[in-house]
């Protein structure tokens, strides 16, 4: 079967894939559009094993909610932080959150096996596609998912493009689900998440061991400034204040009022609308943290590729 320049030309719109990969897949299936497909996929998932191997340190962290579903929140890694501005990237991702949501899966490897959307593919295998199409490692890193229901107020902040995203969840007292006002802390609370970085929501949270680890710091530290130990015993008790002031969400000084707590913001606001607040949980991702990171340079590797 005969094909043209523009059957060539439609093939690499419907693919992604370079003109001369989509020539030959057309000439190996003889003009026959659907086996060039096959073709080029198989083939793509051959690149995609290849890719699989490099370092996925960039791209995105997406949250979405939904009244009737809940909230999720995800990272997805690209190689650099070009594929993070990429539509079809940005696109993908949107899709994986509200499948997050609607499909409830458990954890990434449930995620892979579920369909994606009406395409009549797995998540898994357009992922394959979005690696062979996109031409970079893509890998769905991690994601949390909460419920919706009564006196639940899911709120998600995504700071500069998606280099952190938080997702808190608070539970309120009835009719004040849909507050403007609560919605407005909400925000508040997640942005000082992403600024401040709490490592626990409150002192309750801190486990046993951390506190006394920290207590132990602090005695030797106050020892070592000269003062006796039953002397020091006291000291510590009042710095590990400080410790919970740091390290808690609602112990913290309010971001916006810095002469205040996160908990006595929280006072404040439910007083104003006449009802209770309270922060349930909450879920902070930074990109690529944790992650190793690409050590070359990309200029350079450009600059080779086109001497």
């Amino acid at each position: 079967m005969a094909f043209s320049a523009k059957d060539v030309a439609h093939l690499r719109e419907m693919t992604g894939v370079g003109m001369m990969d989509c020539k030959k897949a057309l000439t190996e299936s003889n003009g026959d559009f659907d086996k060039a497909v096959e073709f080029l996929r198989e083939k793509g998932l051959a690149a995609a094993t290849k890719k699989a191997g490099r370092i996925a340190a960039e791209g995105i962290v997406d949250a979405y909610v939904c009244d009737e579903y809940g909230a999720a929140l995800l990272e997805v890694n690209s190689e650099t932080d070009f594929v993070a501005k990429n539509e079809s990237f940005r696109t993908f991702v949107a899709d994986l959150n509200k499948i997050i949501l609607t499909e409830k899966p458990t954890d990434v490897e449930a995620l892979l096996n579920l369909n994606y959307l009406d395409s009549g593919l797995t998540v898994a295998s357009m992922l394959q596609e979005k690696i062979l199409t996109i031409g970079e490692n893509i890998k769905i890193r991690r994601f949390e998912r909460v419920e919706a229901g009564a006196g639940i107020v899911n709120v998600v902040y995504i700071h500069m493009g998606g280099k952190i995203g938080v997702l808190v969840t608070l539970k309120v007292s009835e009719g004040l689900e849909s507050n403007a006002t609560v919605a407005e802390l909400g925000k508040d609370i997640a942005m000082q998440i992403a600024a401040m970085n709490p490592q626990w929501l409150n002192k309750e949270s801190v486990p046993a061991d951390v506190i006394d680890k920290e207590k132990a710091i602090l005695l030797a530290q106050t020892i070592e400034e000269g003062k006796p130990e039953k002397v020091a015993e006291k000291i510590v008790m009042g710095r590990i204040g400080k410790f919970f002031s740091e390290n808690c969400l609602v112990e913290q000084a309010f971001v916006k009022e810095n002469k205040i707590s996160v908990k006595q913001q929280i006072a404040n606001i439910a007083k104003e609308v006449g009802g209770s607040i309270e922060v349930v949980k909450y879920f902070r991702y930074e990109k690529g943290e944790g992650l190793a990171k690409r050590e070359d340079n990309f200029a350079d590797e450009v600059a080779s590729m086109i001497k």
